[in-house]
C-alpha cells in the first residue's frame, strides 16, 4: 500500500487519541471497532514492544489487539509466537475515481449531506454502525460526507466518506436488509465519487472483509483492484 493511500486510510477513520509503545501506535476506540482500537506499525519495533502495547490497551480497558498488514510476516510470526491469533482478514481496495464517475446516478437515488440526517443514523444504527462507530466520522477535520441511498421512493442506505490528499476513502456502508442486492451499494458509490471528483481527489478506496463475497464482487465491478491486505490479532479470551 503507497503512503498516500495509507495516509487517507487512517486520517479519514480517526481513533479517539493515540499513544505511541516502542515501533507501534494504538488507537483508543471508545467501543468503535478493531480499526479505531488496534496497535500498528509506525517504526522499527522489538519483541518487547508487544508488552508495551498490551499495556496501553489494558490502562484505557481495551481487548490487545494489532491490525497487522499481511505483507508484515515478521510481526504476524512474533504475535502468534505470543498466543494472539488471526481474525477478519480484510482488503484495501482502491479505484481512479474517473472509474466511478462515468455513468451518471439516477435521478433520486443517491444524495450527498453533512451533516448526517437522522435517517442517515438510523440506518446505520440499524446494522453494525453503532453511535460509537458514528462518532468516529465527527471526528474526522478534513473533507468529508454522508450518502444517502433511495430506492422506491425510501431511504434505503447510508455511507461515509471522507478525503486526505488527493484519496477518498469510504467507510460505513450500510444498506437496509429489504433493499439490497439491488445495486444501491454502487450508486452510494458512484455519488461518493463524484463529491470527491468535485474535492480534486484522484482516488478512492474502501475497505471490504474478505467473507463478505458479495461485497467484494461488486466492488470488482465497479472498478476496485486490491492494494493491500490486513488481518487483525487479538489473544482468545
Amino acid at each position: 500500500m503507497d503512503a498516500a493511500l495509507a495516509l487517507a486510510f487512517e486520517d479519514t477513520w480517526p481513533a479517539a487519541e493515540y499513544a505511541d509503545a516502542g515501533g507501534f501506535r494504538v488507537g483508543r476506540g471508545l467501543g468503535a471497532g478493531g480499526r479505531v482500537s488496534s496497535a500498528r506499525t509506525v517504526g522499527a519495533w522489538v519483541p518487547e514492544d508487544i508488552a508495551a502495547v498490551e499495556g496501553v490497551h489494558r490502562a484505557w480497558n481495551q481487548q490487545p489487539m494489532f491490525r497487522v498488514l499481511d505483507a508484515d510476516t515478521a510481526l504476524v510470526a512474533a504475535l502468534t509466537a505470543a498466543g494472539y491469533r488471526r481474525d477478519t482478514p480484510t482488503a484495501i481496495m482502491q479505484a481512479p475515481v474517473s472509474a466511478l464517475t462515468g455513468q451518471p446516478i439516477p435521478r433520486l437515488a443517491s444524495f450527498a449531506i453533512w451533516p448526517p440526517l437522522a435517517i442517515q443514523r438510523d440506518i446505520w444504527s440499524a446494522g453494525s454502525i453503532t453511535p460509537a462507530r458514528q462518532a468516529v466520522m465527527d471526528r474526522v477535520r478534513g473533507p468529508k460526507i454522508a450518502i444517502l441511498g433511495r430506492l422506491d421512493d425510501r431511504a434505503a442506505g447510508a455511507a461515509f466518506a471522507a478525503i486526505h490528499g488527493k484519496v477518498a476513502m469510504v467507510h460505513a456502508v450500510e444498506v437496509l436488509p429489504a433493499f439490497r442486492r439491488r445495486g444501491l451499494a454502487g450508486w452510494m458509490m458512484r455519488q461518493a465519487a463524484f463529491w470527491a471528483q468535485d474535492q480534486g481527489a484522484t482516488r478512492i478506496g474502501l475497505a471490504v472483509s474478505r467473507a463478505n463475497a458479495g461485497a467484494r464482487a461488486a466492488y470488482d465491478r465497479l472498478g476496485f483492484v486490491e492494494a493491500a491486505g490486513y488481518a487483525y490479532y487479538a489473544k482468545p479470551s
